[in-house]
């Protein structure tokens, strides 16, 4: 026989209750809610699951098994009585490069006893390594000294990038486009069809064309919504900070003409919890807008996530947006049938979306340009890091070398370094020897050579490197961003990475390893996190 549960008490902690608010809570905003925590007493305790389970009247194991999930909650047994500052110290590939390991040692001798440091993967600033965050706040180019001065000064707040505010904006034209479309001068279909005829393909790594996205979107019955990938975790990866930083609105235009094209209610914007400074500024900005466009806009919320990797994934930032732990969906159904909350879902990384309103108007002023080279058209932002004298993110064309781009874009090679290797496609996307040296960096150009152009995420490699040592970075990355979900990725790049640390590398062994990662795993990370071991086995024997 059943037994009616009693009702659950109210929570007793009015501090808890007095941040989140007396509004009604939603079991989709949970993130929020513990980052709001986190942010106000430095950690999340025990009783401050248990106290917010009894104001959202849900289990207090459903809120320790999301907020365990995400590496940027800190998780105590009980309230720390000193709130210390967090210094988190990338390790990933670049950041290893230029000396994170050493920033490490001399922090762990230097840093004040209210300072603890965390060991973390990339932080989307691979142009500046190495890189440390202070509480919040980047310090590019880190030294011990330039982090040990904001920690004894307490300077834990970003300062806002130097980007164009909506007022100048709209002096410089920014939201036209939009308004023609508000005013039909445009349906949605002429819209789709000239992202289609401009040949625009997703720019988050998966390159699946953005005008045929729109129209199986539209196919679906109403209601729909629109989900904006901005968690860039890849390591290599910096472009959509980049431009985010400079010009937000050409971003917000780009995602209402989307919106508006396949007739979506609500847009959510999934920002990487590493760029605070975006999301201050993206609050302040959205207030603007929707005060200049008043009720001609779709529901906008600004989300952010708390460190996972995976949540780069499509299906696993619905469900991070959805308040759950961050883990890929099963498929069929695709997301653009059943997204997030079970409504059709047009997800787009953000940098697809920020050149939409510019395809449109040189589409309608017949202003387009045709560049082309060794038969691909068109430009591509490429991230470039690692041994180049001019790292950052570089406009050009698609199909460009490796040695162009290194020459022509990013002021050559370090001095005393010679080209050895690079990742075409930050860390999941192989390794490739400097001999093969004219393959166009594109789309469909690299897969015959096991490595694939992603996000175009180029980290540049010399002869002062060792391959093996960064393909069990890569490795070790990934093991530590697995979500858990499936066997061949969780048990297969912890195996690998032990395997790979080895002085002598079992070839056998490691080659079974990635083919099972390869053809099981549920979703990308695992399928290609064997890629930069595959491609050191291929190319850089010599070295195992």
């Amino acid at each position: 026989m059943k037994t009616k549960s009693s009702p659950r008490p109210k929570s007793r902690n009015k501090e808890i209750q007095n941040l989140i608010g007396l509004a009604e809570l939603r079991r989709d905003h949970l993130l929020e809610y513990l980052h709001l925590i986190q942010d106000q007493f430095g950690c999340i305790s025990k009783s401050h699951i248990s106290d917010l389970a009894d104001l959202m009247s849900i289990a207090t194991g459903e809120i320790y098994e999301v907020a365990s999930f995400y590496h940027h909650f800190n998780l105590t047994e009980k309230n720390d009585s000193e709130k210390k500052i967090c210094v988190r110290v990338c390790e990933s590939i670049t950041c290893s490069m230029f000396g994170a390991d050493d920033l490490i040692t001399d922090l762990t001798k230097q840093l004040p006893e209210n300072a603890v440091i965390q060991h973390v993967p990339c932080v989307g600033r691979c142009d500046s390594a190495p890189v440390c965050v202070v509480g919040k706040r980047p310090v590019l180019n880190a030294t011990a000294d330039k982090v040990c001065t904001l920690v004894n000064n307490n300077v834990t707040v970003p300062s806002l990038p130097d980007y164009i505010k909506l007022e100048d904006a709209l002096s410089d034209g920014c939201y036209k486009t939009f308004k023609s479309c508000l005013s039909k001068q445009f349906t949605p279909s002429q819209v789709i069809q000239k992202i289609t005829d401009a040949g625009l393909r997703g720019l988050g790594g998966a390159g699946f064309s953005a005008g045929k996205k729109w129209d199986i979107v539209r196919s679906f019955p109403a209601p729909r919504v629109v989900a904006i990938n901005i968690d860039e975790g890849e390591p290599g990866t910096f472009k959509d900070r980049h431009y985010l930083e400079k010009a937000p609105h050409q971003f917000l235009e780009g995602m209402l003409i989307a919106a508006w094209a396949v007739n979506a209610s609500t847009c959510f914007i999934y920002l990487r919890d590493e760029y605070a400074a975006c999301h201050e500024m993206l609050s302040i900005e959205l207030e603007k807008l929707r005060t200049e466009f008043s009720r001609q806009l779709p529901d906008i919320e600004l989300r952010r996530g708390a460190g996972s990797y995976v949540c780069g994934e499509e299906s696993a930032m619905l469900e991070s947006i959805e308040g759950k732990r961050g883990m890929p969906r099963l498929r069929p159904p695709y997301i653009a049938e059943k997204g997030l909350f079970g409504k059709p879902t047009l997800e787009h990384n953000f940098e697809t979306l920020y050149w939409i309103p510019e395809i449109i108007r040189k589409a309608k002023e017949g202003e387009e340009e045709i560049i082309e080279l060794r038969g691909r058209k068109g430009l591509r932002s490429f991230s470039v890091s690692g041994r180049v004298c001019i790292p950052g993110v570089h406009r050009a064309p698609a199909g460009i070398s490796i040695h162009e781009l290194i020459n022509d874009y990013c002021g050559g090679m370090l001095p005393g370094h010679k080209l050895k290797a690079y990742f075409p496609g930050g860390a999941s996307g192989g390794i490739l020897p400097a001999r093969i040296k004219d393959l166009p960096l594109d789309f469909d150009t690299l897969q015959a050579h096991g490595c694939f152009i992603g996000s175009a995420a180029i980290i540049v490699l010399s002869d002062h490197d060792s391959i093996p040592e960064y393909a069990l970075n890569a490795m070790r990355f990934f093991k530590e961003e697995s979500c858990g979900k499936c066997t061949p990725c969780r048990v297969g790049t912890d195996k690998a990475a032990g395997l790979m640390s080895e002085e002598k590398w079992d070839l056998e062994k490691l080659t079974d390893l990635a083919t099972v990662m390869a053809e099981a795993s549920i979703c990308g990370l695992g399928q290609a996190a064997p890629n930069p071991l595959l491609s050191t086995i291929k190319y850089f024997g010599d070295e195992l």
